[in-house]
């Protein structure tokens, strides 16, 4: 089995990349966040001409997450909270009895301000919702934009983001509240050491330069972490023309769990 996850920052821009991605990789199951598209928009068709099946929700110009399977077996949609309001940035399916939860959580604009708070206090319910909906038992990908770099290593300058958004205590401190719920970060299990990116800003040739932070991820539970076999960021994407200013993250098991 094959998962990814991939911020697209609008499908419509997007939908060339993701097209060929989907026929060159053919991931089982992709998180997509950042649609930006409503529903009754959505390219629904095009994607099942690619022979895949997609749950979506979403609201004009911002936010929106969706899913997309190779399965042909329909998922169930799992019930999530509203967080506040009505922003776009959860979807949850279970496929066979194995769950996968799409986020795509608020960055937080700078720390200190409503919308950090804001922030914090989106991933405080998720936490709770996680520890009410779920047992230790569940098999669970909890994978998408969490816009936080967990660990200096995940930074490309620690000394430049310290304290700063993405990277301050209190966000770090909520990524480790969801990890000890029973996740593992699964590009860690993997990738013991080493600095690798899954988003860089589009200005001051934030690419060219490496000048990016790990803010995306895959998170699996303690029935999964013995079957995970490799897990990719997809850089190529990111250098291509007119491209996300994030990279898809590929995480591979050694069966269809």
């Amino acid at each position: 089995m094959k998962v990814s996850t991939w911020n697209v920052n609008s499908i419509r821009v997007r939908m060339p990349h993701l097209v060929d991605w989907l026929r060159e990789d053919l991931p089982d199951v992709v998180a997509l966040q950042e649609t930006k598209v409503e529903d009754i928009s959505f390219p629904k068709e095009d994607i099942e001409n690619l022979g895949y099946t997609a749950v979506f929700s979403g609201q004009k110009s911002y936010n929106g997450v969706a899913f997309l399977f190779q399965k042909t077996n329909k998922p169930e949609l799992i019930k999530t909270p509203s967080f506040f309001d009505s922003q776009k940035r959860i979807i949850a399916i279970n496929l066979e009895d194995l769950v996968f939860i799409n986020i795509y959580v608020p960055n937080g604009s700078s720390v200190g301000s409503e919308k950090y708070e804001y922030k914090l206090q989106w991933l405080s319910a998720l936490v709770d919702w996680l520890k009410k909906t779920f047992s230790k038992n569940s098999k669970l990908v909890l994978m998408g934009d969490f816009n936080i770099a967990p660990n200096d290593i995940d930074v490309h300058d620690p000394e430049v983001w310290k304290d700063k958004i993405l990277c301050s205590i209190l966000e770090r401190q909520a990524f480790k509240d969801i990890i000890d719920l029973g996740f593992y970060d699964a590009y860690r299990l993997v990738h013991k050491d080493g600095r690798a990116f899954t988003w860089w800003d589009y200005r001051l040739n934030g690419f060219r330069r490496n000048f990016g932070l790990r803010i995306d991820h895959i998170l699996v539970s303690d029935q999964l972490r013995e079957s995970l076999v490799k897990v990719e960021i997809a850089k190529n994407l990111r250098a291509l023309d007119r491209p996300s200013d994030h990279a898809p993250v590929v995480a591979s098991f050694s069966t269809y769990l």
